[in-house]
């Protein structure tokens, strides 16, 4: 089989049979097809023009792919983070577990294949007070180009969502009007798996606000079944989403860094330090795996300071 052929039938049991979302199936196309593109240039003369076999890849022409991704002097490019070579690697373990579990390939070259450590820093949190004054901060915008009550009420609704319950913003652009109801909302996660997330009482409040005046971004020539529209009536964008979350960031804690990821990691923490335990947040979150999870959620110095003081025998006062 050419190594061509092998991309292209991970590709469709990706998209077919494990209904990867399209963003993950465009992510391994494109670090396999880097990888083909890689293995042409390295054919001999003798072979030029030739598609690459799958049996001719080997642990050294992936460690030698991988090792091009970070370039070298006078490459005249900025070398790609640890995190996306690791990534690009992940790919082709993934690649190759699938052609070992089909039987097309007899041994897997990536078994010895290793990976960058990774240094994770600390993800944006915000505190309490900072996360309420970003949800409110749509009714403070007192700017000459303030938002209309509809779009007041729009941005209040999915910053409530987007904070209280910790949804993903691809999954709050999914939302239809249907999907909310009976103090849940529904969603459609990663790998197309549909869940059931609690909503709070103020985010279902926000929602019914929004419900009232929503026929004020509708247009009578696009009927839009979206929950969250945008001011031309269509369904609104995850970049749209991106910018209302950086613009009320700013103005409602000073943050301009502020992302929607950030309104997920803050809800996950709260709930943390509030004595949810893992497999709930787990659940809400709809994590595959527990480790997710818990790398996910990390608690406060202060959190961890009045647990310590509370529970280490050292440092109990009398």
């Amino acid at each position: 089989m050419l190594l061509v052929d092998a991309v292209s039938t991970f590709v469709n049991y990706l998209e077919r049979e494990r209904r990867a979302s399209p963003n993950t199936v465009s992510a391994y196309r494109r670090d396999l097809t880097a990888l083909v593109t890689f293995a042409h240039a390295r054919q001999p003369a003798s072979r030029k023009g030739r598609e690459f076999a799958l049996a001719d890849v080997d642990i050294y022409l992936l460690r030698s792919f991988l090792g091009s991704l970070q370039g070298g002097p006078g490459a005249g490019t900025k070398p790609p983070e640890a995190a996306t070579v690791a990534r690009k690697g992940s790919a082709l373990r993934t690649f190759f577990k699938y052609l070992r579990r089909q039987g097309i390939v007899k041994t897997d070259p990536t078994e010895t294949l290793g990976s960058p450590k990774i240094r994770r820093g600390l993800p944006t949190l915000l505190h309490v007070d900072a996360a309420r004054g970003v949800v409110e901060a749509p009714e403070t915008d007192g700017s000459a180009r303030a938002p209309k009550p509809a779009e007041i009420a729009r941005d209040k609704a999915m910053l409530e969502l987007l904070y209280g319950s910790g949804l993903r913003v691809s999954e709050l652009v999914d939302l239809d009007v249907g999907g909310v109801g009976g103090g849940s909302v529904r969603v459609v996660g990663k790998g197309n798996k549909e869940r059931i997330v609690p909503v709070g009482e103020l985010a279902l409040e926000m929602l019914a606000q929004y419900m009232n005046v929503r026929d004020a971004l509708t247009r009578e020539d696009r009927p839009n079944s979206a929950l969250f529209l945008s001011n031309r009536g269509t369904r609104i964008t995850v970049r749209t989403v991106q910018n209302l979350v950086k613009k009320w960031g700013t103005l409602g804690a000073g943050r301009a860094d502020l992302h929607p990821h950030a309104l997920r990691h803050t809800c996950a923490t709260h709930l943390l330090e509030g004595g949810a335990d893992l497999r709930s947040i787990q659940e809400i979150l709809g994590h595959a795996s527990l480790s997710t999870t818990q790398r996910y959620t990390h608690v406060s110095l202060d959190h961890l300071l009045k647990v310590y003081d509370g529970a280490h025998p050292l440092a109990r006062r009398r």
